[in-house]
């Protein structure tokens, strides 16, 4: 058994949470107990807290619910399944958008989707890392064709977050909202972000759209997030917030979602993007490239825009990319 295939073995053993002993493992994988520690300590380096006993038994300190492809195709509408080109499942990839970047030049296909339990660089807007421990979030990415120019993407990340909202609310996460331009929020809480990245290839327009969900952070990966924070688990409870369930939902709206975005821009969706809107009515900081200004923010255009209104009265129009939104109190 090669050393990969022997630590996904293991884990989906140790998955369940319970305690088996070094010579019950080492029977099921037919290894010596050296190679059973190796491929522990692969588990360990990857931020899994997995308990070794002074009699030499072996535990995750929690059950963890690995992701299956299987079960996700089995809960996928007939829309998606349509849709979908492929569906892949990694145990560790750097980042799920790099992967399928890498992919559009490649000429896959519009509708493939990855995700994966692991990201050693995940990345969120304007540079930032994405916190992405093994099996603590739902981490993916889309891979869609546009035919048409780029500025016929705008509002795509709003629409994104919508179809992110949706899939939540159907989860039973009742307040789920959006922040302008991409940040999913619960209780004003971060608890999700998305990040579009895109380009052309044979003269193609592609866009990948990467979406990072809290699902179970454990407490070391949560030192390093600088602003307030909510996972699945504290909202849904252990047994609600199933990642598998999760990510099914999400590749059905994703693709009902960006189907219509296809037919009518984001004017088809303005209006459902107010009923997740957090931001219509508040007294905001915008962050721009080379300035800073406040203001009123009152929703948006049929172009997914952010419409802010001045001290002076004056309404003026902010789209994406490098800029930064922050309510004020």
């Amino acid at each position: 058994m090669i050393d990969m295939e022997l630590e996904q073995t293991l884990l989906t053993i140790l998955a369940d949470g319970q305690e088996y002993t070094e010579r019950e493992l080492c029977e099921r994988l037919a290894v010596e107990p050296t190679r059973l520690m190796q491929a522990a300590r692969a588990w360990l380096d990857l931020g899994l807290e997995l308990c070794l006993s002074p009699n030499g038994s072996y535990r995750l300190a929690e059950a963890l619910e690995l992701l299956d492809r299987q079960r996700i195709m089995a809960d996928l509408s007939e829309e998606a399944r349509t849709r979908l080109s492929c569906l892949e499942v990694y145990r560790l990839l750097d980042s799920t958008n790099t992967y399928l970047l890498h992919k559009a030049h490649e000429q896959w296909p519009s509708g493939a989707v990855c995700l994966s339990e692991c990201q050693q660089s995940g990345r969120g807007r304007k540079g930032r890392s994405w916190q992405s421990p093994f099996g603590a979030g739902l981490f993916g990415s889309l891979l869609w064709r546009f035919d048409g120019t780029p500025t016929a993407l705008s509002g795509l990340s709003l629409a994104t977050g919508i179809a992110v909202a949706r899939a939540l609310r159907v989860l039973g996460v009742a307040e789920v909202g959006l922040k302008w331009p991409n940040d999913v929020l619960w209780r004003e809480r971060k608890l999700g972000g998305i990040l579009l990245e895109s380009g052309s290839s044979a003269g193609a327009l592609h866009v990948v759209a990467g979406i990072g969900l809290n699902v179970a952070l454990p407490p070391q990966a949560t030192r390093a997030i600088d602003q307030p924070w909510v996972d699945l688990r504290e909202i849904l409870g252990k047994k609600e917030a199933s990642r598998n369930r999760l990510a099914a939902l999400l590749i059905n709206e994703l693709v009902a979602v960006f189907e219509r975005f296809e037919r009518g821009g984001f004017a088809n969706l303005a209006e459902e993007w107010m009923n997740f809107d957090l931001s219509a009515g508040r007294r905001v900081r915008l962050h721009l490239p080379n300035a800073t200004v406040t203001g009123i923010v009152r929703g948006v255009d049929a172009s997914g825009a952010l419409l802010l209104e001045g001290a002076d009265g004056q309404i003026s129009t902010h789209l994406g990319g490098e800029i930064s939104l922050r309510f004020e109190a």
